[in-house]
Order: C-alpha cells, then sequence, then structure tokens
C-alpha cells in the first residue's frame, strides 16, 4: 500500500537497482512491490519494471523508470544524520564507493544522480549552537571537508 505522502524519484531503467543499494545500505529501509508495466511506454515495454515502492531511512518513495527526460540535481537529497564517526563512513564510502561522487561539507551523489547529506549529529548540534564563536569555528572547519571529520569538528568546537 503506497503511503499518503510519497516521494517519487525518477529513474531512466534502474529504479529497482537504486532500492535494493538503499535498501542494504541505509538502516530502516527496505523494497517493497515492484510493479511491472501493463503495456508498451516512450521509454519501456509491457513486462519491464515501470515503479518500485521502497522505504529510504523510514521515508516512503516509490522509484519511476520514465526513462532519460529528467534527471535528479542537487536541490533535492537525502540527508541522513549519523551518530558517530564510523557510520557517517559506512555510509559515505557506501555510495561513493558503488559508482559514486564526492562533494563538499558532507555531501556526495549516489551512481543514479542522488544528491546525499551525510551529516553527523555532532556536526548539527556544533553549527547550531548557542555558543556563536563555537559554532562558526565548527561551521568553517566544515566548509574544509568533503566527507565529515567529526574530531576535526569538535576540535574546532574546542577552539584548538
Amino acid at each position: 500500500m503506497i503511503s499518503k505522502n510519497t516521494i517519487c524519484l525518477w529513474f531512466d531503467r534502474d529504479a529497482l537497482d537504486a532500492a535494493n543499494f538503499y535498501a542494504s545500505t541505509f538502516p530502516d529501509s527496505k523494497v517493497g512491490a515492484v510493479h511491472r508495466a501493463p503495456g508498451n511506454y516512450p521509454d519501456g515495454k509491457e513486462g519491464d519494471v515501470l515503479t518500485v515502492e521502497f522505504t529510504v531511512a523510514g521515508i516512503p518513495c516509490i522509484g519511476l523508470n520514465g526513462g532519460p527526460a529528467f534527471k535528479h540535481s542537487e536541490a533535492f537529497s537525502f540527508q541522513i544524520a549519523t551518530d558517530d564517526q564510523a557510520e557517517t563512513d559506512r555510509l559515505w564510502n557506501a555510495i561513493v564507493q558503488n559508482g559514486g561522487q564526492e562533494s563538499e561539507c558532507g555531501w556526495c551523489k549516489d551512481r543514479w544522480g542522488l544528491s546525499w547529506q551525510i551529516t553527523p549529529r555532532v556536526l548539527t548540534q556544533a553549527y547550531t549552537s548557542p555558543d556563536r564563536a563555537a559554532a562558526k569555528r565548527a561551521f568553517d572547519a566544515m566548509m574544509t571537508m568533503r566527507k565529515i571529520d567529526i574530531a576535526k569538528i569538535e576540535a574546532a568546537v574546542a577552539g584548538k
């Protein structure tokens, strides 16, 4: 059953591959129903996977194999809060080492072009701190990073 509010993600032809990757990578994720096209359509034929219902970190999604007409952009991203460096490293590396690419400030892109923010909770707490000087130091440290280094964020907060 599709949730009342579902994020629909457009893929060229590999929504099922993406859904399986997300389900195997992120906690509280799974692949649900796979629906095949009941007839031919502009970028596929009868029997091709048309849509895939899946959950990413508790968020219901549907992948639509709509063809090459539309591409993902950084205007949409999943932000995943991590609890420690090991979780940050695991998720970042899973995305980047599976055909993805690094970006700045904790952002990376998967091989399907979806953007991800792998954001340690420590970073969010640091740059939203009421201690504005510490928040700025943490923010400035983050601006120099690709994958977030929690030890460096903590050192920046401490003024080291």
